[in-house]
Parts: structure tokens; sequence; C-alpha cells
């Protein structure tokens, strides 16, 4: 009798090492005895993914697994904020890097650094290595970004994606980074391992076990040093406040008494809109309050942005409008501290930046998006940072279902890194 386990056999056998082997002692000897590890592994594996914690050395990781792993040529692909952060990490560990727009800017002696808006120019068969920086970017299950990113790399042996939140939204956004990697196709993984039924897709009760198991092969994740069997000593965080801030909604249906339940979207940019002076004030009062820290204020909306810059004085709005070079000086101006109080969107910044300087965020509003809520709050409370960092949410009392909703994801995207560190705690056992 076939089993289900037999099924799953013939679906997705454990991935076999594409790569080659090296030493730890091959590894930059800066890094820590767990990250060459993991580097050491990716290498064995060829095609593997690091979900590793905001701070843990994601970038480090990647820059040494691209020296070992390229022979002809290697690309890595992040945001474009991040580009210039990883060129000054590899100059630390004596890699040869540059920011490349086009396939005539690609050195093969050196690594080629690019943002997600510049591979249509890029011709991936001048590589044979390449990693995803901020590989979540693969989340969008019918996206067009995805496939232009499955389809680009596709023809490229050695592949790495790195991500702190590999499946923000839902478990099934790991289906994404598997096809990406090469390791078995969307639609032969939800078939495998998931059904679907009124609330989308969920992973099969009886699934949950072996598609962890299967994924161990080909990923790992940690939260800290001592999930590699490493020492926390100088990773564990001073402390996370969350303050909550809520503000009236006065809205009203014709003919009623009372505010009505905030609803979908209109109902939310109606919200929003109607409360914004009200949470701008409320923000420019908090930074007012402290005006000795640095700040990091998070919106939404245009409008948000535009009024708290006209509220708090020196504050830099970094703005979709503002060419990218533009966005890329001003972030990296706030991290090397240019000014004290920076706006922006978290699709713009919420990604890769190391922001340990500042312990005061703000969000002025909150969407349902867990991974911007999360990487967001991470560009402050990361490992290298020195104090407890507080975060205020200023939201209208209608909005609390928003909250909930990021809460609920939470858990979700915990469960599989849980089980993903338990899977390979039981494998080196």
């Amino acid at each position: 009798m076939t089993t289900y386990a037999d099924f799953l056999a013939t679906k997705a056998a454990t991935v076999q090492p594409e790569g080659h082997r090296i030493a730890v002692t091959d590894v930059h000897p800066s890094m820590h005895p767990w990250q060459a590890e993991i580097v050491q592994w990716a290498v064995k594996t060829s095609r593997a993914a690091i979900w590793a914690d905001t701070g843990l050395g994601k970038t480090r990781m990647q820059l040494e697994w691209v020296r070992h792993m390229a022979d002809r040529g290697a690309i890595i692909v992040a945001p474009l904020a991040v580009c210039r952060q990883t060129v000054r990490e590899a100059e630390k560990l004596g890699i040869k890097a540059k920011y490349v727009r086009s396939s005539a800017e690609v050195n093969r002696f050196m690594v080629s650094v690019t943002n997600y808006e510049r591979i249509g120019a890029i011709d991936p068969s001048l590589f044979d290595a390449v990693v995803l920086d901020e590989s979540s970017i693969l989340k969008q299950s019918d996206g067009q970004t995805r496939t232009a990113l499955i389809e680009w790399a596709s023809g490229i042996p050695h592949r790495l994606a790195c991500s702190a939140t590999p499946a923000p939204n839902d478990p099934e956004e790991l289906t994404n980074q598997a096809e990406w990697l090469g390791h078995m196709t969307r639609t032969h993984m939800l078939a495998a391992y998931f059904v679907h039924d009124q609330d989308g897709w969920r992973i099969k009760g009886h699934a949950g076990g072996p598609m962890v198991s299967w994924m161990a092969s080909w990923a790992v994740a940690l939260r800290r040093p001592s999930d590699m069997g490493g020492d926390d000593t100088g990773y564990i965080l001073p402390g996370l406040e969350i303050v909550p801030h809520l503000v009236d909604a006065q809205i009203e249906e014709d003919g009623a008494l009372f505010a009505v339940d905030l609803g979908g979207v209109t109902g939310r940019s109606k919200v929003r809109k109607q409360t914004l002076n009200d949470r701008v004030a409320v923000a420019a009062d908090l930074v007012a309050a402290e005006s000795d820290e640095p700040w990091l204020l998070w919106c939404g909306l245009n409008a948000e942005a535009e009024a708290l810059a006209a509220a708090i004085p020196g504050a830099v709005n970094v703005h979709g409008a503002l060419h990218p070079d533009q966005k890329a000086d001003a972030l990296m101006d706030f991290a090397d501290g240019g000014f004290r109080v920076l706006i922006t969107k978290p699709q713009i910044a919420s990604q890769g930046l190391n922001y340990q300087h500042c312990a005061r965020m703000a969000f002025v509003g909150l969407g349902d998006s867990y991974e911007q809520y999360y990487q967001a709050i991470r560009r402050c409370y990361r490992y290298g940072q020195t104090r407890i960092v507080k975060a205020h949410i200023i939201l209208s009392d209608l909005e609390s279902q928003i909250a909930t909703n990021v809460a609920r994801k939470e858990h979700q995207a915990n469960v599989i890194t849980d089980a993903l560190i338990a899977a390979r705690q039981r494998r080196v056992a």
C-alpha cells in the first residue's frame, strides 16, 4: 500500500548537494563559527536559503557564499537602499564589489550588485551564481515580479535566497522560494503539501512535518546564534516597547448616530484621511518631547509624509518621487547621522538597512503587511542596538482590526521558523 510519505517522496526527494566542499577555516576569519558553518553548508548545497533574523549577518554570509561559489561571475540583487550597504560590507571582507545598472557595467572579476528594478537590463548568462537579498519579494504568487525573477535566474546554476521573512503573509508563499531555487515548482508543492478552501491555501494536517523535513535539506532558519549551537553573547537585544496611541475616528454614515466599522479599502482610506491631522500631531509631539533622539517615522500616504515634514523642523521626507540615487543618498545619510528625523514608507526603506543608532520610531498608521511592520521595526531593533527601542503605533480607534490581522500573520510566520529550526537541530543531533 502506498503511504502519503511514499507519495511525497516521488514529489520531493531530499535535495542533493550540487556545490562543493570547503572547510570552516576557508571562511573569512572575522565571521563567527556559526556563520562560517552556514556558509560552508550553503556552498555545499549550491541552491540554498538562509532565513536568518535581522542583524545576524546575512549580508556577510551571502558575500562569503559568492566568494566561494562563483567561478565565472556573481551578482547580488537587493533593494535599492541596500545596494550601497552591500558594497561597503564587501570591502570589509576584502571582496571587490560594484553597483551595476546594465550588462555593460559588469566586471566578472568583481561581484556585481544591483537592485531589483535593474535586472531587466542585465544579462543573467554573465553569471554562474546569484543571490536574492530580501527574497521575500517573491511572495506574490501570481505577480509579475515573481515570474520575472524565476525566469531570469533559471539558467544560473548556483542560487542563494536570503530573508528574515520568507513567508511574511501566508505559509504558501514558501512555494515561491522553492521554485526560484529550482527545487520544486509552486504547482507541485501546493499539490503535495497544501489544500485550498474558503480561507485560501493552508498546509494539510499530515503534510507539515514532511514539508519542513524536506525544506530543511535546502533552507536554514535561525533567530539567534544558539539556534546553530553558537553563543548568544552580543545578540541579546535590550528590549522593545510597543506603545499604542488611539485617536478618535468620528466617521458616521448618513442617518447614523455612531461611527461605523472600518469596512473595506474605501472605509480604511476614509478613516486615514479623516484622522490624518490628529495622528500627525501625536507624532510631532512625540518627536518634540525627545528632541535629542533620532526618529524614524513610517507612513503609508503621501499626505501623511508631507504633513509630518511640515510639522517637524529639519525632518527629511524620502518619498517615491525622488530619483533612486537621491533616495539611497538620504537613507545612508540618516544611517551616518547626517540628520535626526527620517520620514518614509515601509516599501521604500523597511528592508536591509542598519539603523541601530536610532531607538525611537512611530508608525503614523498601519497596513496589513506583517512583513513591512516586522522589517520596519527591525531597522532599529536589531543586533547591535544598545538601547530599548520604543515603537509608537498611532491608529484610529477603528483600525484595531488591522493590528489583529498583523498579529495573526506573525504567529503563522513563527510556526514555520520554529519548525525549521527544530528540523535542523534534529539533523545535527
